[in-house]
């Protein structure tokens, strides 16, 4: 990796969020601080491991949890080209740190699990891969049973979620949807006639990274210094995006835009106003076209793709309040019910 001048980062905050601090470069996101040490400052316990899906794959997986019995279970699935941890990690420490025991997986192609660098030939099987997962974790530790169990999506990760749910209906009590990818911005898709030629082209090229697209981060972080701490990442995905991970993404964003009326269990929906990654009049017409009574839509004024990280701190604890809220209102806060748009 790029060796930087300086980064502004620390392991200080209780939220994960930098502040100012020079550093040459970073082991993780938030400073130098050694993992399990920043985890007990954080009033966490975390650890990770790999797990082996029905169809071979080693996945690199990662636990959040709260000291106490959790109040509940998420499920996190993160976007293209991410991995669970860097940034990621963020979210799901604040989370424990609230009670809840979060889980993920590196998606096939990403992070510290195999398959070749950002190559999603088949969504479908990356679903496959999230279900197997979730069912060893429901059933891994006593404490889980009976506990509501959640889905939390970024990005590509949200539109995962989605495809999760038409799976298994009934397996989840709800879903945080964070910018989620329903449908591929017209803002950042190719123009005519280069989709047709891609397609064309990928039936005999699907792993070649030749997609002309800028710097999907850049596009998302607001903030210039937390710019820095993302490129920093060690495992993120710089290279051109791949034929067949390309034309898999329009097919499932698709064919999920397509199926919004399917929807029905209680989301919530967080969107910028600001993404040109993802459009947030997909997640509009989302509150809109899901015949969940519990459906909640938050749009954040100037806010851009990456709510959880890339915008100013201030920002970011707005979002995390209303992920909090919506999760405490139905984990003995009071239920849920009811439909809620804010923009």
């Amino acid at each position: 990796m790029e060796e930087l001048e300086s980064v502004t980062t620390t392991s200080r905050t209780q939220s994960g969020q930098p502040v100012s601090q020079p550093r040459a470069q970073l082991p993780h996101y938030w400073g130098t601080t050694p993992e399990r040490e920043y985890y007990n400052l954080q009033g966490i316990k975390s650890s990770k491991s790999f797990y082996a899906s029905p169809r071979g794959l080693k996945l690199f997986t990662r636990q959040w949890l709260p000291l106490r019995r959790p109040r509940g279970i998420i499920f996190m699935v993160h976007g293209y080209g991410n991995d669970i941890s860097w940034t990621f990690q963020a979210t799901p420490i604040f989370l424990a740190q609230n009670g809840f025991a979060c889980f993920a997986l590196d998606l096939e192609g990403h992070g510290g699990s195999d398959g070749l660098r950002a190559f999603v030939p088949d969504v479908g099987l990356v679903v496959n891969d999230c279900l197997s997962f979730i069912n060893l974790v429901k059933h891994q530790d006593p404490q889980f049973q009976g506990l509501p169990c959640f889905l939390y999506g970024e990005s590509m990760g949200g539109a995962i979620c989605l495809l999760i749910h038409f799976a298994a209906p009934e397996a989840f009590q709800g879903a945080i949807l964070a910018a989620p990818m329903c449908k591929i911005s017209d803002k950042v898709k190719p123009r005519w006639p280069i989709p047709e030629i891609l397609t064309f082209v990928a039936k005999y090229l699907p792993r070649l990274a030749i997609v002309p697209t800028a710097d999907l981060m850049r596009k998302s972080v607001k903030v210039e210094e937390k710019k820095i701490v993302a490129d920093m990442n060690p495992s993120r995905y710089r290279g051109k995006p791949r034929l067949g991970t390309v034309v898999e993404l329009l097919r499932v964003t698709q064919y999920v835009s397509e199926r919004l009326g399917d929807v029905s269990l209680p989301f919530i929906v967080l969107h910028g106003s600001a993404d040109v990654v993802t459009d947030p009049e997909v997640s509009m017409a989302l509150y809109a076209a899901a015949k969940s009574e519990d459906k909640t839509l938050k749009i954040y004024e100037g806010m851009m793709h990456s709510l959880l990280f890339g915008e100013t701190d201030e920002n970011v604890e707005v979002v995390r309040g209303d992920i909090l809220g919506w999760l405490n209102h139905r984990c003995g806060g009071g239920g849920g019910g009811g439909g809620e748009r804010d923009e």
